[in-house]
């Protein structure tokens, strides 16, 4: 028997055509996934940033903590900004107030990051979608990392 938590993400998620073709392409993505720059993440472990990034880390994704004000969160160095990444990431996952998107999707253009990740809370940048797409790069938002990873990653690993 399914959970209702279960029952709520396929009948949210695969509620139209546009978002069941969206959550198929995650679900194809999300093994693919090495290592995610958080933006924005807390120190703080009550905070839904930092819980997230620790959920990643737990299965076995590198997470880069972006937070100028920390030196290290979940045991990683923090970098304060994305141009400061002195590697290559998988994803930029963005935990920033909606007025800060458009410069860190700028930044995470900037660094060449393949996928864009605009958590839940962080609102819907239409106005950004192209200008990502013609990058070459994919954006996802208004879904959060950590949730989708849960059901169409982690669930099936246990089967």
């Amino acid at each position: 028997m399914k959970s209702t938590f279960n029952n709520w993400y396929e009948e949210k998620m695969y509620a139209s055509d546009e978002l069941a073709a969206e959550t198929n392409r995650i679900e194809q993505l999300l093994p693919t996934i090495k290592t995610i720059a958080v933006v924005g993440i807390s120190k703080n472990p009550q905070k839904d940033s930092h819980f997230v990034g620790r959920y990643l880390q737990k299965h076995g994704i590198r997470i880069v903590p972006v937070n100028p004000g920390a030196d290290q969160i979940l045991g990683e160095p923090t970098y304060p900004d994305l141009k400061s990444i002195p590697f290559p990431v998988d994803v930029v996952d963005i935990f920033r107030r909606p007025e800060d998107i458009p410069a860190t999707v700028e930044q995470a253009l900037e660094i060449g990051a393949p996928v864009i990740w605009l958590q839940l809370g962080t609102g819907t940048h239409d106005e950004l979608k192209e200008q990502v797409e013609q990058n070459g790069t994919r954006l996802i938002q208004n879904r959060c990392i950590k949730v989708d990873h849960q059901f169409l990653v982690r669930d099936k690993q246990k089967k």
